[in-house]
Parts: structure tokens; C-alpha cells; sequence
């Protein structure tokens, strides 16, 4: 009788190779210039109303092209609410907010199951995260219970409710805000919704002449405090932002930037004063982020330079400080300064 030999299975101690990395090849020139168009007019469009804050709008752009979400922290009354607005305008897609309160439940965020009385059977209604730009406005006014409710559906795209699992429509975001989380009635964002997140940033207060210019825009004869959107033009549809996505996910990534990003997002567990470091999906995420960046510099290749520059809001909501670094008043911004300026960048 022939003896047929079983494939070694690495859980019972056989060898472990590592699969292949799949090639993809990069966008054509035409692909890319047409996606870095896009995302210029999308640009344009929505700093006709978001006057000033530059650097937010590229981030959330950043978010967008990279696929990921958002966590917006500060004041009310900056204008989040209008940017997720003009963001969605400007590709024609569909928006909801969500204020978060104490009293929210999973179920207002993700709908539920109903009994139609005159049909006599049971129908699920969607709830408003059934769109493709969610603000969650203020997610830390809401208890760990509903915040954690949002994980499926940015991890996977999709809900399930009842055991039926339904797709989001793409391209899908989450943009959320919160308030500083030194301010009553907060609680703090569990660490595995934190993590979920592409980027963190950080929205401040105009300056004087950006402040001016708004204020003139909102009371020139203009009824209410509301802005008008009406100059926002939908200069890109769904399929071409899908189409830039794509573009972005096969831009060029040298091996050497890869490994710099790898030990960059490693020196954060073992710096001194951080108590939790950023895990692979921080190395991950930081990659994405470089790839979004560079599109939005015109370029199709991610540089070292790339990465530096997404890397505070890429990284500095997946670290942990010491109790002893946080009353020195010391921040995951400041660490990552440190491991900037003692990692070295590699030569292209």
C-alpha cells in the first residue's frame, strides 16, 4: 500500500513560508493625472466655504483617498459640519450627522428591526450610517456601548443586523468629532475605535483675517448664520473617486520607505515615557496616508518626506503616555518629534 504524505501544517510544527507579495502594478501616467485633477478641484471647491484651515482640508482629503476615517478633535463651531457638507457635494454622494448624546443607542446609529402591522412581518430600518460621509458629530458625548458600535461598519464596510449583514455604499467615510476630552460629560473613545481611525487631527481657531473673511461671507445680507453652499460645484462622481482610491492604493512604494515607516511606528513601543506603542495597523495606516499625500503633491511615488509629514496625524492617537509624562504636560506630539528627529530617514 502507498503511503500518501500529508502537507505539513505549520500548526503542528511544520515549516511556515510566507506567501508571495502579490505585484500591482502602478497607475498609467493618464490614470494619475486624471485622479491628481480631481482631487485639486475637490480641493478648491470646498475652500471656497472653509475659509483658511488649509492643512485640515488636506488631511480630511488624505482620509478620503486613502479610504480611512477621520477623528476631528475641538471647539464646537468650527465648521465641521459644512466641511463634511462641501466634501460631499463636491463627488455628489450622500451625507448624515449624528449627534452623539448620553442617551444615543447602537440602534439610532445603525437602525433596527421593525414589525410592519400591515404586512405582518418584520422589516429592518436602516439607520443614517446607510451613507457615504457619516459625521459622527461629538462621539465622545456618547457611552463606549455606541461608540463600539461603529466598528463593523468601518473595519468592514458593512452592518449586520438581525444576523444579516448589509454592505455600506462606497466609497463610505466616518468623520468624527470630539471635544477635548478635559471637557464634562466626555467619555473617552475606547482604544480599538481609536485605532480604527486613519488620522487624528486637530482643528484650531481661525486667524484674524481668516476670521473676517468668514464672518463677512455669513452676514452679507444673508438671513440666519448658515453658509451657502450653492457655490460648492460637484466637479468629480462616485466612480471617479472610487477610480482616484484605486489609483492612490497602487501608487509606488520603494522597499526603503516601507522599513522607514516599519521602524518609526517600532520606536514608539520602546521610547521612553510611552506605556502603548502603535501597533502594525499604525505602520499600515501611516503608509496609506503617504500614498494620499503624495497624490495630493502631484507626485507618483511616496518619499521619506511623505511619510514625516502624515506622521503626527497618523500615529498620534495610537500611543499611550506614562502618567508621569502626562503631568509634565508632555504629548504624543511631542514624542514623535523625538522619534523624527532620531530616526533616520533613508536616501532614495
Amino acid at each position: 500500500m502507498n503511503e500518501q504524505q500529508l502537507p505539513q501544517n505549520p500548526a503542528f510544527g511544520g515549516p511556515q513560508t510566507a506567501p508571495p507579495p502579490v505585484e500591482t502594478p502602478p497607475p498609467a501616467k493618464e490614470e494619475l493625472a486624471a485622479a491628481a485633477e480631481r482631487v485639486v478641484r475637490m480641493r478648491d471647491q470646498i475652500a471656497k466655504v472653509i475659509v483658511g484651515q488649509h492643512e485640515v482640508i488636506d488631511q480630511v482629503l488624505v482620509g478620503l483617498l486613502a479610504s480611512g476615517h477621520v477623528l476631528i478633535e475641538g471647539v464646537p463651531g468650527l465648521g465641521k459640519t459644512l466641511l463634511v457638507r462641501a466634501l460631499a457635494k463636491t463627488f455628489g454622494g450622500g451625507h448624515a450627522r449624528i449627534q452623539f448624546t448620553p442617551d444615543l443607542m447602537p440602534s439610532d446609529v445603525m437602525g433596527h428591526v421593525m414589525y410592519d402591522m400591515q404586512q405582518g412581518q418584520f422589516k429592518i430600518r436602516r439607520g443614517p450610517i446607510f451613507t457615504q460621509i457619516l459625521l459622527a458629530d461629538e462621539i465622545n458625548r456618547a457611552p463606549a456601548k455606541t461608540q463600539s458600535s461603529l466598528l463593523e461598519a468601518m473595519q468592514e464596510q458593512q452592518v449586520t443586523l438581525e444576523g444579516r449583514t448589509m454592505n455600506l455604499p462606497r466609497p463610505f467615510m466616518t468623520l468624527a468629532t470630539q471635544n477635548p476630552i478635559e471637557q464634562e460629560g466626555t467619555y473617552p473613545l475606547p482604544d480599538a475605535q481609536l485605532d480604527r481611525f486613519l488620522l487624528k487631527i486637530h482643528i484650531d481657531y481661525p486667524q484674524e483675517t481668516e476670521e473676517f473673511q468668514l464672518v463677512e461671507q455669513v452676514v452679507g445680507g444673508k438671513v440666519g448664520d448658515s453658509f451657502d453652499l450653492s457655490q460648492v460645484e460637484t466637479v468629480t462622481d462616485q466612480a471617479g473617486l472610487l477610480a482616484t482610491q484605486q489609483a492612490v492604493a497602487r501608487l509606488e512604494l520603494d522597499r526603503k520607505v516601507v522599513e522607514y515607516a516599519v521602524r518609526l511606528v517600532r520606536a514608539t513601543r520602546d521610547w521612553s515615557g510611552v506605556s502603548i506603542g502603535a501597533g502594525p495597523r499604525g505602520s499600515i495606516g501611516l503608509l496609506r496616508a503617504a500614498r494620499a499625500y503624495a497624490l495630493l503633491q502631484h507626485r507618483d511615488f511616496v518619499t521619506p518626506d511623505d511619510i514625516k509629514d502624515v506622521a503626527l496625524p497618523a500615529l498620534r492617537h495610537r500611543m499611550v503616555l506614562t502618567p508621569d509624562m502626562e503631568i509634565e504636560g508632555r504629548t504624543t506630539e511631542h514624542v514623535l518629534r523625538e522619534i523624527l528627529s532620531h530616526v533616520e530617514a533613508p536616501r532614495l
